[in-house]
């Protein structure tokens, strides 16, 4: 049985039950009843979701879910992770198995392929309770390999696997504004994006499984090349006498535009409500945009594919982990190269 058909079976006995007050109603009947009725009613109202991975990006998404009237089943390697949620109303556990005991959909949104592979397959492991017919959404940003690898592990447990990797960043996260790159059987895309449009602005099917992963590392890619760009850009107009204000009104409006100019301006001082105005804290980590590029250039050499630009992004932000900027936000590449300057 697929996800869709467990979903499914779901929403037909709630239509049945409910003009008798039953305490769920499926996604589908939702359409008819009208959205607003039903998501200002209690939490009960939706079936329980699994969240696993509350850092940064996990936690707002799994808030969405709460605001969105789902009740959350949630864990973190971090209990401390855990506490503002739980107060919020979710319930938390002590592992993923736990979870996907509780749960037949689960969301995951970790750091990194190994953290993957642990939370789907490890002894505590999701895969270790998974119900038959579960539906599993990995938005975490990894190895292509890595999500077929897990995809297949799933199917021989009778659940569903997809890969979701989001863009964004923490902001989007919180606005519940993101972008998902979904890839897996596109009969299951319906059931995955009843959940992630609660979380984001977009969700996009891309594929088969490995190719929602496969869009978010080309993104992230083309993301460090800009913001190095830009950061360059900035730096040498400062050096020429420009007021950095001005420079970036100027570029945001003629053809040198772009994401990281006009959204995410490395500079200190010209955006309120960006990393840089906040000593880069928060935000999307160097170590994290280096792991990526990492992805990068690893799927790159495998299709034998030229990526120089790619590969030097890759390098400096390599550089920046090993002096420091590891844990600051992937935009501190300005005060990287300002440094590297002397100044």
């Amino acid at each position: 049985m697929t996800a869709s058909d467990v979903m499914l079976r779901s929403r037909g006995r709630s239509m049945a039950v409910a003009l008798r007050g039953s305490r769920y109603l499926g996604g589908r009947f939702i359409k008819y009843v009208g959205f607003t009725f039903v998501s200002t009613r209690s939490m009960a109202s939706k079936t329980q979701v699994g969240f696993i991975g509350l850092g940064n990006m996990g936690n707002p998404m799994a808030k969405n879910l709460l605001k969105h009237g789902y009740p959350v089943i949630a864990t973190d390697v971090f209990p401390e992770s855990c506490k503002e949620l739980q107060e919020l109303g979710a319930q938390i556990l002590d592992n993923p198995a736990e979870v996907a005991d509780k749960a037949d959909r689960i969301i995951t949104m970790l750091p990194s392929s190994p953290n993957v592979i642990d939370v789907y397959t490890g002894p505590n492991g999701i895969l270790k309770k998974v119900k038959k017919g579960s539906l599993l959404i990995d938005s975490s940003t990894i190895d292509p390999a890595v999500s077929k690898e897990m995809a297949s592990a799933a199917e021989k447990m009778g659940a569903v696997f997809m890969d979701a990797p989001v863009s964004g960043g923490v902001g989007a996260a919180s606005s519940g504004k993101l972008t998902f790159m979904v890839g897996g059987a596109e009969a299951e895309f319906t059931a995955a994006q009843e959940l992630l449009n609660c979380m984001g602005a977009n969700v996009v099917y891309c594929g088969q499984v490995g190719t929602g992963q496969a869009a978010k590392i080309c993104n992230n890619m083309l993301l460090a090349i800009g913001m190095i760009g830009t950061s360059e850009t900035m730096n040498l107009g400062i050096r020429l006498g420009l007021d950095p204000k001005l420079l970036a009104k100027i570029l945001n409006m003629s053809s040198g535009r772009c994401w990281s100019s006009d959204t995410y301006n490395p500079v200190p001082g010209v955006m309120e409500g960006v990393p840089s105005g906040n000593h880069y804290q928060g935000g999307f980590g160097t170590q994290l945009m280096a792991k990526d590029l990492g992805l990068a250039q690893n799927t790159a050499t495998n299709t034998k594919t030229p990526v120089p630009l790619g590969s030097l992004a890759h390098q400096i932000y390599r550089m920046m982990c090993a002096r420091g900027y590891a844990s600051k936000d992937f935009s501190s590449v300005f005060q990287f190269l300002r440094e590297e300057e002397g100044q």
